[in-house]
């Protein structure tokens, strides 16, 4: 069974549910479950007396909680996490489009820490860093061994110092060495440019990040005139669930489903629908790029474009994470992100470890994606916005609108 977990080096991003819970607000075991559970609660403290006593070297109490409760939310599945105070301000402050780091985001798959895509314009993509990139080692320590938080705080740095990372590339015979500078990364989560001439437009969402709803608004409003629009989601992990709500409800008529939520509490079950007729033109043909990149947010609005039938989805199978986790604060400072429930698109599917299937698939192999990527940074660090980058999807993309628009 496929485990991953996933996280943006130097920025956490705010989870699917914004809600904290206090201790206790969960509903209640019956009486039953919770004597059975005594007994096991009995063990665990007679497990802990051992060690304080017996262990071959002195063992700090609070040290033992925390692992022990490491290890009972990963046995839970692979999102679900428990932080110690450190760890659970940092994972807590807000994603503003500004951080420190590398500016990539990881998972950890069958104890391989492995890249999902590296963000635009930052020092990993700068770097080469390809989505599928295998970490072998940070800085010559190898990362079998390593949690997902560890690797993470060990490629977080100072802004300026420099890190190497081996990498295990497909298609490459053996693993190599590539060296990133950290620095302050300030990412824009909309991009646009016109196609065709002019008679499209393209808008790349790069991240669900705050106020990148604002920031599509305004691209939509620029693109306007235009018969199509391309809206690409490739390679974007997701972020906010409140603005990918935000940025459907510009697409849907008022009233229709985006997205919604069920879990064992009743109080996770939660369903959201556009508030607003469309800001965009009736008359144009939007068609939506995704690939394995595609995750969580860019999921629930590819879902929601789909499910309504407002967009074409063109591209290849998404990464199916469609689980929500609920941020929970403890007494100590220290606090759990744990799976409360799962989100569902309009029309009922549940996508976890599926995906979205596009309603017209282009697949391009790993080596060809990473090509396309490679081209596309090339030129953009060279200035030369206009260079032709090989890539069958938005080709795809392109003849769907001319079909769409010859009427």
């Amino acid at each position: 069974m496929r485990k991953t977990l996933t996280l943006v080096i130097g920025i956490f991003l705010i989870f699917i549910a914004g809600v904290s819970f206090g201790i206790g607000l969960f509903p209640k075991e019956d009486k039953k479950e919770i004597n059975k559970d005594l007994k096991y609660l009995k063990l665990y403290t007679e497990v802990f007396a051992i060690v304080k006593e017996h262990y071959v070297e002195p063992v700090d109490g609070k040290k033992l909680v925390y692992g022990s409760l490491k290890g009972m939310l990963q046995s839970l599945d692979p999102y679900s996490m428990f932080f110690t105070p450190e760890e659970f301000k940092e994972f807590t402050v807000e994603s503003k489009g500004e951080f420190g780091g590398l500016g990539m985001e990881v998972t950890m798959e069958r104890g391989k820490l492995i890249v999902v895509a590296p963000i635009e314009d930052t020092p990993a993509w700068r770097a080469g860093i390809k989505p599928g990139d295998i970490i072998l080692e940070i800085n010559g320590e190898p990362t079998d061994n390593m949690s997902l938080i560890e690797a993470v705080k060990k490629m977080r740095g100072k802004p300026g110092t420099t890190i190497t990372l081996t990498i295990l590339r497909r298609g490459v015979n053996k693993p190599i060495k590539v060296k990133i500078t950290r620095a302050i990364i300030k990412v824009k989560s909309v991009k646009t440019k016109e196609l065709e001439n002019g008679k499209y437009g393209y808008i790349r969402l790069t991240q669900f990040q705050e106020n990148s709803d604002k920031e599509m608004k305004k691209a939509l409003e620029k693109f306007k005139n235009k018969k199509g629009i391309v809206i690409d989601l490739r390679n974007n992990p997701g972020g906010l669930l409140t603005v990918a709500v935000n940025i459907a409800d510009m697409f849907l008529d008022k009233g229709d489903l985006i997205v919604y939520t069920k879990g064992r509490d009743f109080r996770m079950n939660e369903k959201f629908y556009s508030r607003h007729n469309p800001i965009v033109n009736r008359n144009q043909k939007i068609v939506v790029l995704v690939n394995f990149g595609s995750a969580s947010a860019s999921e629930i609005l590819t879902g929601a474009l789909q499910d309504n039938h407002k967009a074409v989805i063109v591209g290849d199978q998404t990464y199916g994470k469609a689980s929500v986790q609920t941020l929970i604060p403890l007494r100590d400072g220290s606090g759990l992100k744990l799976t409360t429930a799962h989100y569902y698109t309009p029309s009922g599917r549940l996508i976890a470890k599926k995906g979205i299937i596009p309603d017209i698939v282009v697949h391009i192999s790993k080596e060809e994606e990473m090509e396309r990527l490679k081209q596309e940074r090339d030129a953009k660090i060279k200035g030369e916005d206009k260079v032709k980058v090989k890539d069958p999807q938005l080709d795809e993309a392109i003849k769907v609108l001319d079909y769409l628009t010859s009427g």
